[in-house]
């Protein structure tokens, strides 16, 4: 008897396995990497404009433009910006609130994830003149204030603006120096885990400028050697990695007409996160967040511009982990009516309205279901509209309910995955949604959820999906022998026969929060397991424990020591579908990317008895290596909690490991260090353990560029054939 107790769903999906045209094509390689035949079109750069009734956009044709397009007709009514009259090529852009002016971005060059720099100019919409600033230098963040007279922008660490009446330019910041101090710029770890790149913000009148003030100075360097000439190059960054000194931070205020800084109160305590600023709609007062190293308390706090006082308005403690998701859930409402934000301190995501003093209102929304995005509150309407995961964990779904937390509405009806681009108006919203089975459908519709036009549909990608044997993805949840029902889904051949045994690919992520069961369109990682379906395999993947989606308590219960229950939940999903009559229980695989790769190692080292197979890209092979806010917030620091550190370190199992093991890392990963690749090849050669190992000169954590997705997939498929 199965150890396992099979839930009904699974069974509903076995007894209807989607048949497709037996004789149509295979999924290749070549299709996927060098033909790019699977690529979906979107409908790019809808940024809506003050009427509700246009957008703008970008187009390239012989040179860059931004036209406005009428939302009815989809027909473009005027150029607004035209590179090629202004002669410059520009690649980004964005328009002022009252779309009198744009700032244009060319020659953009990336530095991390999120941060770039780039030549600027502003245009004036009015007369078409365009202005260069800076001379022409790259610089970052460019940023028009409210009243359209000056442009503020990080160069060199700090911070200057532009007048545009004259085209000075004042310097805010003197500080700035590289690996020591930055103004108005996050640093590596707050861009990489914070999500920010640009640290200030414009005060509504235009008068002043907020900002937050990095002192790395005392941050470890990291050394990431850049290979190529004739010596290899030294590439030093600060990289504060877990029990390491972070920078010391401050926010400051600066009023341009006395030229004068003051430093916001945030406090007695130094070692701190101070992640957000917003200037609350009136210039006096800011707002900024604060969280303790641990990050299991989180303070929203108000501090008066002119004295730099602060007080707390709202305080959130956790015993495990505070979220940060006052960064897009966080609104203030005109009038001195409040704040409307987020929190799971009721065990889910939900939305809560606070009073101007910060105390709760009403919870908005309750129930077992995820708030996923705040999409906007209609204060004229006393309306607010959110994504939820109420009618399943798989999917996401636009809903519109009063401020006072009644009359709820679905918006979309469609079963799958929705993301909404709402207009600043609340009367239109553009609706992209997808399926496991269907790619991009993107439509405008009106606030009530009615369809008024179609504006992609991916009409030549479905034609082309119908050439090919697809089967489809399909969902499924078990329950372990703990009791804990998990949710996955298995993509068989096209020509299943349940009288055959077949290998088995899993695929892998499942860190803090993540989740890759979901009802949406998978892009190319899907056609590459699409490839190895046609190929005799089947591929499935399992949501373990810590993942997104399902509650607090469900994401939460891996605190303080990652890799045990994730390893456990992956094990048992393997047993589970090696106890499939049409699955080889000696044939069942692994591989992940990130924390997949950290899972997979594992998987393959604490399951030696069930994985026969492994592939880790660019993995964590210890958390002592991984940075300050992200592995602290799930782990404490080493020094409070080393066993949680290094229990679950694959580098402490290689012992065990008794498979085939591929292992594959970027020598330039900023993110996920190479060293962590070395450090686990040194274990495992001490170990006396055969493994093979690939590593990728320069490429970063995504491993990708040129010829280099293309190498490596068919590399991993190559692997996959001959040791699964």
């Amino acid at each position: 008897m199965s150890r396992f107790k099979f839930a009904g769903i699974f069974y509903l999906l076995m007894t209807f396995v989607p048949v497709f045209a037996q004789q149509g094509r295979k999924v290749t390689l070549e299709d996927i990497f060098k033909k790019g035949v699977f690529n979906q079109k979107t409908v790019q750069g809808v940024n809506w404009m003050k009427d509700g009734q246009y957008y703008s956009t970008l187009v390239r044709e012989f040179a860059p433009k931004v036209v406005k397009i009428n939302l009815s007709t989809e027909e473009e009514e005027e150029v607004l910006v035209d590179g090629g009259k202004l002669r410059i090529n520009f690649t980004e852009y964005s328009l002022n609130p009252d779309e009198t002016k744009a700032l244009l971005a060319s020659e953009v060059e990336s530095i991390y994830r999120r941060s770039t720099k780039a030549v600027y100019h502003v245009v004036d919409l009015g007369d078409g003149t365009a202005l260069e600033l800076m001379g022409g230098d790259k610089i970052s963040y460019a940023t028009l204030s409210p009243d359209n007279t000056k442009v503020a922008f990080v160069k060199d660490n700090d911070i200057f603006y532009t007048d545009l009446a004259n085209n000075e330019i004042h310097q805010v910041t003197h500080d700035g120096k590289k690996n020591h101090i930055i103004n108005g710029a996050a640093d590596w770890v707050y861009e990489e885990e914070f999500s920010m790149a640009k640290a200030f913000e414009w005060s509504p009148d235009g008068k002043k400028i907020a900002f937050i003030r990095f002192d790395e100075s005392e941050v470890p360097e990291f050394n990431m050697q850049r290979w190529g000439g004739l010596y290899p190059k030294d590439y030093l960054f600060k990289y504060p990695k877990a029990g390491e000194k972070n920078a010391k931070v401050g926010i400051h205020v600066y009023h341009l007409e006395e030229r004068k800084t003051v430093q916001m109160d945030a406090g007695n305590e130094e070692d701190i996160y101070l992640p957000r600023i917003y200037w609350t709609g009136e210039a006096q007062t800011l707002a900024f967040i604060r969280l303790n190293r641990l990050q299991n308390r989180m303070d929203l706090l108000h501090a008066d511009s002119q004295t730099g006082d602060s007080h707390v308005l709202l305080s959130e403690k956790s015993e495990t982990y505070v979220d940060l998701d006052y960064n897009d859930n966080l609104q203030y409402l005109s009038g001195n009516q409040g704040i409307i934000s987020t929190s799971e301190k009721d065990g889910h995501k939900h939305i809560y309205h606070y009073d101007s003093k910060g105390q709760q209102i009403r919870q908005i929304t309750s129930g077992n279901w995820e708030v996923t995005a705040l999409v906007g509150v209609d204060e004229a309407n006393k309306k607010i509209y959110y994504v939820s995961t109420e009618k399943s964990p798989l999917e996401r779904h636009l809903y519109v309910i009063n401020l006072n937390g009644k009359g709820k509405k679905l918006l979309t009806s469609e079963e799958g995955t929705h993301s909404i681009n709402m207009s600043p108006d609340f009367k239109y919203f553009i609706n992209s949604h997808t399926t496991a089975s269907s790619p991009l459908n993107i439509t405008l519709r009106d606030h009530n959820g009615k369809q008024l036009k179609v504006l992609e549909d991916n009409r030549e990608l479905r034609e082309k999906l119908s050439q090919y044997d697809l089967p489809e993805k399909e969902f499924f949840s078990f329950e372990t022998e703990a009791g804990t029902s998990l949710n996955g889904y298995i993509i068989r051949p096209a020509d299943f026969d349940e009288q055959k045994q077949y290998p088995v690919l899993m695929y892998v992520y499942g860190g803090p929060g993540s989740q890759n069961v979901q009802d949406s369109w998978g892009g190319i990682r899907d056609f590459w397991h699409q490839s190895l379906a046609s190929e005799g395999y089947l591929v499935a993947c399992v949501d373990n424990r810590g993942t997104g989606g399902r509650g607090r308590d469900f994401k939460h219960v891996t605190y303080a020591n990652l890799g045990k229950l994730e390893t456990e939940d992956q094990i048992a999903a393997a047993r589970y579908l090696g106890a499939l009559p049409y699955v080889d229980a000696n044939r069942i695989g692994i591989w992940g990317w990130s924390y997949g790769g950290y899972m997979s190692s594992l998987a393959i080292m604490m399951g030696n008895d069930v994985f026969k197979t492994a592939i880790a890209v660019a993995p964590v092979t210890t958390w002592r290596y991984y940075d300050t806010i992200y592995t602290e917030r799930y782990l404490q620091t080493p020094q409070l909690n080393a066993a949680g550190y290094d229990n679950y370190s694959p580098i402490t199992h290689v012992n065990k490991l008794k498979g085939n093991f591929l292992l594959i890392h970027g020598t330039g990963d900023d993110n996920v260090h190479f060293q962590n690749t070395v450090d686990l090849v040194d274990a495992l050669i001490a170990a006396d353990k055969q493994f093979q190992t690939f590593y990728y000169p320069n490429r970063n954590h995504g491993i990708y560029g040129g010829n280099t997705s293309w190498h490596l997939y068919s590399m991993m498929t190559d692997f996959i054939k001959e040791k699964l």
